[in-house]
């Protein structure tokens, strides 16, 4: 009875590929080729060689230029099946482990923060903006206060009475996660030193739901966070309930200065 046939496994079946003796021992000829494209002066000690296929190997030399510690040289070269002529493939300069290379490069739309904006600058949403949701399929309180309810919403956008798109629900969801988790959420040295919550404060203006469940604006003119977003469980010393402790009782005795000399030979009598 024959043993039943099995699939080969993934390990099995992706072999690590050998190092090409040949291929290996063309240290020369990988040499040759970088000096004949970047110079002597520019060309370190050889530093090794790895396998990158079936007869392709890879030559690594340091890199001898100034402000590049920890580059290399890389420089593959293959050969033929049954043939001992080496073929140089590519030369490049590659970053090692302890290199000094660039940040990520981060797109501009990326980069851009809260406050950045100047006059005359332009920002417009990218196209099809998740943040953004067409005013008729989420429903826009501006222009259901102004038209009739029976009549055809996109009638009204035409003639101005609406805006075209509005905040999505995950716009919505993404400002509020914003605002709780910056300066004027819960999370502050100022919310945790203040005598009550911005929910119970007489200068908190609240906002319409969904966002006014759990945010408002501050309108205390000598509060910090005065014309800001602030959520209920934020909180300063401004506070409308704020009360200063007044000192109750007979003050301290009072002392009587014997140290100090006081002059009076200008005094003039009275």
């Amino acid at each position: 009875m024959s043993a039943p046939h099995t699939a080969p496994t993934r390990a099995s079946s992706a072999r690590a590929p050998k190092l090409d003796a040949v291929a290996a021992g063309a240290i020369d000829v990988a040499r040759a080729a970088l000096v004949d494209e970047v110079g002597e002066k520019q060309v370190g000690e050889h530093l090794g060689a790895r396998a990158e296929g079936d007869r392709v190997v890879t030559h690594l030399f340091a890199a001898a230029m100034p402000g590049y510690r920890g580059w290399h040289w890389s420089v593959t070269v293959a050969r033929a099946l049954r043939q001992k002529k080496i073929t140089v493939d590519e030369v490049v300069l590659l970053p090692g482990e302890d290199a000094i290379v660039s940040p990520v490069w981060t797109p501009y739309k990326d980069r851009v923060r809260s406050g950045d904006m100047n006059p005359g600058d332009l920002l417009p949403p990218e196209e099809n903006d998740p943040r953004l949701a067409p005013a008729w399929f989420v429903g826009d309180d501006a222009v259901d206060a102004e038209v009739d309810p029976t009549s055809v919403r996109p009638i009204a956008d035409e003639v101005g009475l609406g805006r075209v798109e509005v905040l999505s629900l995950e716009g919505r969801d993404a400002a509020a996660q914003r605002w709780y988790d910056g300066s004027r959420g819960p999370d502050t040295l100022l919310t945790q030193q203040a005598p009550g919550r911005c929910r119970t404060c007489g200068f908190m203006v609240w906002l319409s739901p969904p966002l006014g469940s759990l945010f408002g604006v501050c309108a205390n003119a000598m509060a910090n966070d005065d014309g800001q977003v602030v959520s209920f469980d934020h909180g300063c010393g401004a506070h409308s309930e704020a009360r200063v402790k007044r000192q109750t009782g007979p003050g301290p005795a009072p002392v009587h200065d014997t140290v100090t000399v006081d002059d009076v030979s200008d005094v003039e009598p009275v």
